[in-house]
């Protein structure tokens, strides 16, 4: 049975690749059988630690690494768009109204038409780009969100006007959209298993770098030359440079050939990836990828679920909302507030130095991101989600309790400290919400529900945007520290349900997931469950 897409030619599949049915072969091991009832191969390198990974697969660990760049740009387009609305070159271009002391001001309407429309970008491109990838490839994709991204960057170097700062907004929340679904799928797709967890986290290092980088200039700038605003936007086009020159030698994932039917241009990617790993047998690594596609199209087909829009429906439902949750918990426990806009909530809250409060937290953030992505796979995502939701969550019920208690001279500096462990919490629940909206889903979905997942926060996220800039604004309700409050109560049964929702999946193939969904097994207990490839592994090894 050949593996095609809709709309393309099957191809023949090699004949030294021709798939027998290892259920009724002679000589198989139960265990092996059951693996293969299952779509599951040993590849040969299970029992390799984090380490020796690293060291046997230099060249796709070197490729994951560079497409996570991409992040810095989603992470700087952030940022820009957080803090650069406390700048005075930026108020005094942009300005619609004046504040009670007479100086411009930015009306709260257009701040919350800049966030959303922002948002609503990022929503058309994660819709989008999952269907030109899955026909297409993810290098199609790579090349259309780059344009995406050069001309929101040109928009917003030349505007005068609010209207084209709108623009430009939005172009950039079309091309971050298509990042945050394309990258993370791509890694998924390319990095070894074992070590998948650090490659998908440094998404999110790169990604908090990016926005580090954003509130670095826009505070030198605050003190340098205040009413410069122009200079980190023309940074830009060093960024969207080495973006390009990655995605011109990284290949194709092996993975997108397999389903696309595209086997001898698979099994060349595969060569690719793994120049120099000594006695590689590209063949078996083929199979292995065959195999799981097979697995995953023959159970669609029995189901009579062929078509994208299964992502809704039955085991793939679940794992729809599974690979949403993590990323979704971050609007409800207020990553609008101290994200978008944490250098205008900070400097709305009487502190005097806004800009140097954002780069405290964000330089926190690099500091955490950099620990979990070392200890990833050694402590599993799912202790690390859960503790850095639960976290952030307690953060913003301290917050709300200082807006209400009287003011003293510490209240300040125990503000601060509590949004530095929000920020701890965030980098864990960032860092890890991102992979698993890489890894959850199944194979043949995979782009459908990356897309959808990531789609759904930014949703939730245009609500946000529109109401923040009225919570924090002295000319509107004022709520200040009070708001804390608010993702307090929002934010509880997203909290509460990242203990029962979220899985481990630290070491577990992409045959291993789909197998313990198709057992239904409780979230939960995951990582307490064994599979058929672990049996296997462990029947070979005695």
């Amino acid at each position: 049975m050949a593996i095609t897409t809709t709309g393309e030619k099957p191809q023949p599949r090699p004949v030294e690749l021709e798939h027998v049915d290892t259920r009724t072969a002679p000589g198989k091991s139960e265990a092996a059988i059951e693996a293969a009832n299952r779509g599951q191969l040993v590849t040969g390198y299970e029992h390799l630690t984090v380490f020796e990974t690293i060291k046997t697969f230099k060249l796709a660990t070197l490729v994951c690494f560079a497409m996570a760049f991409s992040a810095a740009t989603d992470g700087y387009q952030i940022g820009i768009n957080a803090s650069i609305i406390a700048n005075k070159g930026f108020v005094a271009q942009f300005a619609t109204q004046t504040s009670a002391d007479g100086s411009p001001a930015l009306a709260s309407p257009i701040l919350s038409g800049w966030s959303s429309i922002m948002s609503c970008g990022q929503i058309i491109g994660m819709t989008s780009l999952p269907f030109l990838s899955s026909r297409y490839g993810r290098k199609v994709g790579m090349y259309s969100y780059w344009l995406v991204l050069v001309g929101s960057v040109i928009a917003e170097s030349v505007t005068t006007v609010w209207q084209g700062w709108l623009v430009g907004k939005l172009l950039a929340g079309i091309g971050v959209g298509c990042v945050q679904s394309n990258v993370p799928t791509y890694i998924s797709e390319v990095a070894p298993v074992r070590i998948r967890g650090t490659l998908l986290m440094a998404y999110s290092l790169w990604w908090t770098l990016g926005s580090f980088f954003a509130q670095v200039a826009l505070q030198h700038l605050s003190r340098s030359d205040p009413t410069d605003f122009r200079t980190p936007i023309y940074t830009q086009w060093a960024q969207l440079g080495l973006m390009l020159l990655i995605y011109l030698v990284v290949p194709e994932t092996p993975a997108w050939c397999v389903n696309a039917g595209k086997l001898d241009r698979a099994k060349k990617e595969l060569l690719k990836l793994h120049r120099g790993v000594e006695n590689y047998d590209v063949d078996h690594q083929l199979q292995v990828l065959v195999m799981s596609a097979e697995h995953e199209r023959a159970l669609a087909v029995e189901q009579r679920r062929e078509h994208w829009y299964e992502i809704f429906r039955g085991t793939n439902g679940l794992r729809t909302v599974i690979s949403l949750w993590t990323n979704m918990s971050q609007q409800f426990i207020g990553l609008t507030l101290f994200g978008t806009f944490g250098t205008y909530f900070f400097q709305q809250a009487g502190i005097d130095d806004p800009f140097r409060v954002k780069v405290i937290t964000s330089s926190i953030q690099i500091g955490t991101v950099l620990v979990l992505v070392t200890v990833v796979d050694f402590t599993g995502r799912r202790l690390l989600a859960c503790s850095g939701t639960t976290l952030s969550w307690l953060s913003c019920i301290a917050i709300g309790i200082i807006g209400v208690a009287p003011e003293v001279k510490a209240s300040t500096y125990i503000f601060v400290m509590f949004a530095c462990f929000w920020n701890v919490g965030l980098a864990a629940n960032g860092a890890t919400g991102w992979g698993y909206i890489g890894e959850i889903s199944s194979q043949r979905l995979r782009p459908y529900t990356a897309g959808f997942g990531a789609a759904s926060t930014c949703v939730i996220g245009v609500i946000m945007n529109v109401l923040v800039p009225y919570m924090t604004n002295a000319n509107e309700w004022n709520w200040e520290l009070k708001t804390g409050w608010f993702y307090a109560g929002v934010g509880a049964p997203f909290a509460l349900g990242m203990w029962f929702l979220i899985p481990e999946t630290t070491g577990r193939s992409a045959a291993e997931l789909d197998e313990l969904f198709e057992r239904r097994i409780k979230p939960w207990r995951f990582h307490k469950t064994r599979t058929a490839t672990q049996r296997l592994v462990q029947e070979e090894a005695h």
